[in-house]
């Protein structure tokens, strides 16, 4: 199983959302190559970057970060938010982006999200499919549709979707364990889909968990920057599962 870092960026700073909400923010000392610079160091290998500011208004936003941590490490990055257009995509693949990861376009533009997993490859092209209520959000969380979680994953899966990132919004940074019967239940479902589970980790004892479930990769980042999980715990998780 993978672990993946996630670093999220607003104004080029290192932050993160509670529950999604724009509104209460925390906003940490470090940069954002720093941050990356420790986890390279601990053994990662590869980041999932949120531009939050790009989520919010459509368009990616952040990628001098992106090119700043492409040109100053090692890493693979899995570049997220605002990627609605061909132009987006492309500029992301241009500033490092390794691969992405869209939700929004997917949902109103079914058939250019398709077009990418066919152009790029299913390798480089993730699905966003974050929830609330078992329903689909987009937009950075903000916009609500009418979508149900597994028939929105199956539509896709049916069409040759390899990777897909999930999250129940409403365990986002509140640290209170993430929901596991809903991976579970992706799993059960959709058994050839590699899963990258997210929201609500607090300690390696859920990553352990989580692992249990059989889902591909964990990404997390509150429980990092809140000093649940330490670097060297992380190291000590690579080793033990190589």
């Amino acid at each position: 199983m993978q672990l993946v870092p996630s670093i999220s960026i607003h104004d080029g700073r290192t932050a993160r959302l509670i529950k999604g909400d724009f509104e209460n923010e925390k906003v940490f000392d470090l940069s954002p190559l720093d941050v990356a610079r420790q986890f390279e160091d601990a053994g990662i290998n590869a980041i999932h970057l949120v531009d939050l500011n790009g989520a919010e208004n459509g368009t990616i936003f952040n990628y001098p970060t992106l090119e700043l941590i492409s040109g100053h490490t090692g890493l693979k990055i899995n570049y997220t938010g605002g990627i609605q257009t061909d132009g987006d995509l492309l500029k992301a693949f241009e500033f490092g982006a390794d691969s992405i990861t869209a939700s929004t376009v997917s949902v109103y533009k079914p058939e250019l999200f398709k077009a990418w997993m066919i152009s790029y490859g299913r390798e480089k092209i993730m699905l966003g499919a974050d929830c609330l209520n078992q329903q689909i959000r987009v937009g950075g969380w903000l916009k609500k549709t009418q979508l149900d979680l597994f028939e929105h994953v199956a539509y896709y899966y049916d069409r040759g979707l390899k990777y897909i990132k999930t999250t129940d919004i409403s365990m986002e940074g509140r640290l209170e364990g993430p929901p596991f019967d809903l991976f579970k239940r992706l799993v059960a479902n959709f058994p050839n889909l590699c899963i990258y589970a997210r929201g609500g980790v607090r300690n390696m004892d859920d990553i352990k968990q989580l692992q249990d479930t059989g889902i591909f990769g964990v990404i997390f980042g509150s429980s990092f920057y809140e000093g649940r999980i330490t670097l060297n715990e992380i190291s000590d998780f690579i080793k033990n599962n190589p």
